[in-house]
Parts: structure tokens; C-alpha cells; sequence
């Protein structure tokens, strides 16, 4: 059985007190170890739309949400327990019927008005405002992982409604719609093929994380507030696990996540040549210094692989290669 951890386990992990996260980190490694323990208090959510999701759990007042089928085992939310319960009851978990990826979608919830005839002093009606993404059809707007419950939404929304509508959407789906409205074309990874892993698709490794050992999962969680470590966007892991042929140049502005990707693909390189050693260079030494505790976190269960990454800044080098070759 797969053990992974999502991303809104490790947000909501960081939201508990000192105390409140040890004992959730032991119940986490408790499961992996061993997810049947006869000592795990399991309780099915009843109440819950999606059949598979079930608490644990962990002290008197804190529950920890899993998500369990006969592949997977996932480590999905963590609360007070009325809290973690009402969290579980507006989500599932399920593969997009379009693009394959798993992702959680947020169960929609109708509202009715009541219309109470009134006699009121008539005003001139306001103007409505466009709908943004009437022009789409359904097709497309599923192409980008809206789930299928959220296209009526989509569609009718002006540009106020967005702005709410985003944050009830799966990330991917909430950035294509923004690349629309700034005149971009939204770039969409291929789907799944048929019968494949879900959580294989690249939407679905932003929010989900197969741990394959202890090791992995501590790290996870002695960082969870650092999500850059853990999950990675399509498009940094593209870069990151590209095979240039030679030379290669990454831009972007401030906050894109550029250093995110050198830290990741510094690691990748080392990783994936046994015999190589990786430098990385930065401009100033501070930076440098900072950018070397990043890369121990990020590869915290791998120490061998430090000793073939080099974090200096450029004057740094400059100066050692001129002591190298003059002195």
C-alpha cells in the first residue's frame, strides 16, 4: 500500500500547538509503520460524501483525516476534531474525469433564496458586468481541471464572483482561469492514461506526495511550513528534471520560484550522477549561506549527497580558482 501526504495535511499541521504536532508526527509514523495496528482508533465518516475518508485518532481532542482505498493510504487533513470532521464532510478525493489527476474538489453547495414579495421604491437596475469566461465551452474548461460540479460557476462568473470562485478550485484550475483573464493561453500537462496512477500526474505531485520510508516522512513533517521541499509546480519539476544538451537559462520575475528550482535540480543532478559534483553559485556570500541551509533541509535524509553539492557565491569561486592557478 502507497502511504502518501498531502499538502493540506502539512498547512494544517502547522496551525497546532507544540504539543498538539508531536503527537500527531507519532501517529503518522505509527500508521506508516503499520497501517492495520489494532491499536489505531478508525472511525468512518458517515457524514462524509467521499466513502473513504475516515479519522484517527490522536489525543482526546485532535483527528487526523485519511483518505484509505486498497492502493493508497493518505495522511489528508489534521484538526480539533469538529473542525477536522466538517473539513472531511466538503471534500473528496477523486481522479479528474478529463486530465486524470487526483485532486481534492470541494462538494458545492446550493443555496436557495427565498424571494419575500416586498413593495419597494423601483431604482434604474445596474449594469451587469460581463461574465469572464462565458466565451469557454464545457470542454475546455474541464480541460484545465475544473471538476465537472464547478462549470455553471466558471462560467457565469464577472469578475467579482471570481475572485471568491478561485478558492474553492483545485490550483490548477485556478491558475488557467487566471492566465485567461491576463490574456494567456493556460499551459494544460498531458491527462492521464487510461488505467494509470492519478497521482502520477503532474497537477496531482503539487498537492500529493508518495513517502517511501520513515526517513522521508520526518523530513516532511520536521519542515512542513516549507512546502518548496516537498512540492514542486508542473513546470518547476519540467526544468528540474529536464536533460539539456547544453546551457540552459531560467527566467522569471521575483517570486517565481527560480532558487526553488536551482535547489531542486542541484539535487537532482547529484542524485542522478553517482560520480559528479554539483556547484551552485549565487551573487553574495549571504545569499550563499542561505541557500546552503535550504539545500540541508531539502535533502535531510541524504547526507552523502551534500558532500557533492558546493554552495558559494561568485566572488567566492572567483577567488578560489585565482589562488588555484596564481598563488
Amino acid at each position: 500500500m502507497n502511504f502518501l501526504i498531502a499538502d493540506t495535511f502539512t498547512d494544517s499541521l502547522t496551525k497546532l500547538t507544540g504539543e498538539e504536532q508531536k503527537s500527531v508526527k507519532t501517529t503518522a509514523f505509527d500508521l506508516q509503520m503499520n497501517p492495520a495496528n489494532p491499536g489505531m482508533k478508525f472511525h468512518k465518516l458517515e457524514k462524509a460524501k467521499d466513502k473513504n475518508f475516515w479519522s484517527v485518532r490522536v489525543s482526546k481532542d485532535i483527528r487526523l483525516i485519511l483518505h484509505k482505498t486498497e492502493s493508497n493510504l493518505t495522511l489528508c487533513y489534521v484538526d480539533h476534531h469538529d473542525d477536522a470532521y466538517r473539513w472531511a464532510e466538503r471534500r473528496k478525493l477523486e481522479a479528474h474525469p478529463q486530465t486524470g489527476a487526483a485532486q481534492f474538489v470541494e462538494i458545492r453547495e446550493t443555496v436557495k433564496e427565498i424571494t419575500v414579495p416586498t413593495y419597494v421604491i423601483t431604482e434604474p437596475i445596474e449594469k451587469q458586468k460581463p461574465k469572464l469566461f462565458a466565451h469557454l465551452d464545457d470542454e475546455t474548461i474541464l480541460s484545465y481541471g475544473v471538476p465537472g460540479e464547478w462549470i455553471n460557476d466558471v462560467k457565469s462568473a464577472d469578475e467579482d464572483q471570481f475572485l471568491e470562485l478561485v478558492e474553492h478550485l483545485p490550483y490548477e484550475a485556478s491558475e488557467a482561469l487566471w492566465d485567461i483573464i491576463n490574456g494567456k493561453v493556460p499551459v494544460v500537462p498531458e491527462p492521464v492514461e487510461v488505467g494509470g496512477d492519478p497521482f502520477e500526474h503532474p497537477d496531482a505531485k503539487r498537492r500529493f506526495r508518495v513517502v517511501a520510508n520513515v526517513e522521508e516522512l520526518e523530513r516532511a513533517l520536521d519542515f512542513p511550513w516549507e512546502k518548496w521541499a516537498i512540492f514542486l509546480h508542473p513546470q518547476q519539476r519540467t526544468i528540474v528534471e529536464r536533460d539539456f544538451n547544453g546551457a540552459a537559462r531560467v527566467a522569471g520575475t521575483a517570486g517565481t520560484g527560480k532558487t526553488v528550482v536551482a535547489l531542486h535540480r542541484a539535487a537532482f543532478l547529484a542524485r542522478s550522477n553517482p560520480g559528479a559534483r554539483v556547484l551552485l553559485t549565487t551573487f553574495s556570500t549571504p545569499l550563499a549561506n542561505s541557500l546552503q541551509q535550504k539545500l540541508i533541509r531539502l535533502i535531510h535524509n541524504e547526507p552523502r549527497l551534500g558532500e557533492r553539492i558546493e554552495v558559494f557565491s561568485l566572488n567566492s569561486i572567483a577567488m578560489r580558482l585565482y589562488e588555484t592557478h596564481f598563488k
